[in-house]
């Protein structure tokens, strides 16, 4: 049987780490999350990364707007969050409204506020090799769930299933980065299967039924991304877990792996964000929690 990738765990150690370093501060981070409309889920997500920031002493702030809101006011909004020097981290929270464009919203905010590194100025540093301000927290947290367990990377054939600007294709970069073989495969690739055979690592990013019996070799590493209610209204993931966990040497479990990981990445991007502009010896706090890189 495959060893589990527990996310929880390393969510847990991590944002004790957090919290011990900011407890140690005077000043704290300040997180502002904008949210338009009334989407039950992302009502849900935003108030879970509320609860999750303010337990670590992160001062967090929801502004909600109703779904009619025009572009131009959102964008305003922004420029003010952008020119506030209280205001550590800006997140918007996706989808948006038919009416509002995207890219302009994501364009607007400050590439050193971009708590999700998804602006043009940090994806473009990511697949230039330069150093963004932080790393999409999605692929942030899948790499350090594979560190944790000491999952060599280098040399290794990562197959990534979806290509996202949210997961896919930051995470493709990533891997590379890291020395890694990597093929993107999506929903016009043919003979999949034949394709995830030759995997080492092979991570799904779909939310369907994707990964299936005699779809991986033996001993690859497994990371579902996917989650959503099955037929039976059972929550699962893109992959056979029944089947993959008797095949693999590690796997993620839904839930329960890669979704811990994405909040707990989001408050370490707050967290860097907010070292950014700290003195050297408020830095050096933080880093000798054991969270942030020195």
């Amino acid at each position: 049987m495959a060893t589990i990738l527990d996310g929880k765990k390393l969510r847990d150690k991590i944002l004790a780490g957090l919290k011990n370093g900011l407890d140690k501060l005077d000043k704290k981070p300040q997180l502002v999350v904008i949210l338009v409309g009334d989407d039950p889920a992302s009502k849900i997500y935003v108030n879970n990364k509320k609860k999750t920031a303010e337990k670590l002493g992160i001062i967090s702030q929801i502004i909600n707007y109703p779904s009619d809101v025009t572009e131009q006011e959102l964008l305003a909004r922004i420029k003010e969050l952008n020119d506030d020097d209280s205001v550590t981290a800006i997140l918007v929270q996706l989808p948006l409204p038919e009416h509002i464009n995207k890219d302009n919203v994501m364009n607007a905010i400050t590439p050193a506020k971009d708590v999700d590194g998804f602006t043009p100025a940090n994806f473009g540093k990511l697949f230039s090799g330069q150093q963004p301000h932080v790393y999409p927290c999605t692929p942030k947290g899948i790499l350090l769930l594979l560190d944790e367990y000491n999952i060599e990377i280098a040399g290794k054939h990562a197959v990534i299933i979806g290509r996202s600007n949210i997961v896919g294709k930051p995470l493709a970069q990533m891997l590379l980065n890291r020395n890694a073989t990597v093929t993107i495969c999506h929903s016009r690739t043919k003979n999949l299967a034949d394709i995830t055979k030759t995997a080492d690592i092979v991570v799904s990013a779909v939310g369907g039924k994707i990964i299936e019996e005699n779809m991986l070799k033996n001993d690859c590493i497994v990371v579902d991304v996917g989650i959503f209610k099955d037929e039976t209204g059972k929550t699962r993931g893109d992959v056979n877990f029944e089947y993959a966990s008797k095949v693999a040497s590690y796997i993620t479990p839904v839930p329960g792996g890669v979704g811990p990981m994405t909040i707990t990445s989001l408050m370490l991007n707050t967290v860097e964000l907010f070292k950014e502009k700290l003195s050297p010896a408020a830095r050096g706090i933080l880093e000798v929690s054991g969270v942030l890189d020195e």
